[in-house]
């Protein structure tokens, strides 16, 4: 069931019953991006699936921040009378709840980051980004995509589900320019909360991906023994996108944290 927030700008998809999940869908994507573990979780869980401001049916606000849309989140649970929740990010969706962990702690119950990490942009990333920025401004957005998501899955996904490739290069073509430079810009100036996993009380889940160029779990196994309690899985032969990469594992592994958060 779609929603829309109070302000009748955001919408979320509602779907299930039990115990609350959020899924927050990563840069360039929509909420679409999660629709194989919302058929296989809604069995058993209440999930709630936003459209991050700028993207599917959600319209684009002034001064977008990563904490700006982690507000956006909870704002949700507001509406919805959900106190706790296990919140699961796939890469700036990741960032997203990160920033809900620093602002509203209380809501988390677990917490999952999907191909993300804790840690700010390195200088070398930002200026990646800026220079994403000038592409998109002079080429538009689906030709940033047709070059730059294929990349995001492995090689043997690449090779073997070209369909499957196809599909996200014309999801991410969707999302407006202006909703990427926005986003660019707010992943650029995020700080880092590499520091609260080490207070954190709930349960910790990190997924990567072996092939992973974007997030290397090279650069995110340094925070799994940070937090108290973390579960950590690495698909084989999986880049950025283990959801779509490993449909039956990633819905297994979710279903298990999920589980094992309400205990």
């Amino acid at each position: 069931m779609w929603k829309t927030t109070n302000s009748s700008n955001g919408a979320y998809q509602d779907v299930g019953q039990g115990p609350a999940i959020v899924l927050i869908h990563g840069f360039l994507e929509n909420s679409s991006v999660w629709d194989n573990q919302r058929d296989a979780l809604s069995t058993n869980f209440r999930l709630i699936i936003p459209d991050l401001p700028g993207t599917g049916k959600s319209k684009l606000t002034e001064g977008l921040t990563i904490s700006a849309m982690a507000d956006y989140v909870y704002s949700i649970l507001l509406a919805e009378n959900i106190k706790e929740a296990v919140i699961i990010g796939h890469s700036m969706g990741g960032y997203v709840a990160m920033a809900l962990l620093n602002n509203h702690p209380e809501v988390i119950k677990g917490l999952g980051l999907f191909h993300s990490t804790a840690a700010a942009d390195t200088e070398e990333k930002k200026e990646t980004r800026r220079k994403s920025v000038a592409f998109v401004e002079q080429h538009g957005v689906e030709l940033f995509t047709r070059q730059t998501i294929p990349n995001l899955f492995s090689p043997v996904t690449r090779n073997s589900q070209p369909k499957l490739i196809e599909a996200g290069v014309n999801m991410c073509a969707k999302c407006p320019a202006e909703s990427m430079i926005a986003y660019t810009n707010a992943m650029i100036n995020r700080p880092d909360l590499t520091g609260l996993l080490s207070s954190m009380t709930a349960p910790m889940l990190f997924v990567m991906g072996k092939d992973d160029m974007l997030v290397p779990p090279a650069t995110v196994l340094q925070q799994v023994l940070l937090p108290k309690t973390t579960s950590v899985y690495i698909f084989e032969e999986v880049g950025h996108i283990g959801m779509w990469e490993k449909i039956e594992a990633s819905n297994f592994l979710l279903n298990q944290f999920v589980s094992f958060c309400q205990l």
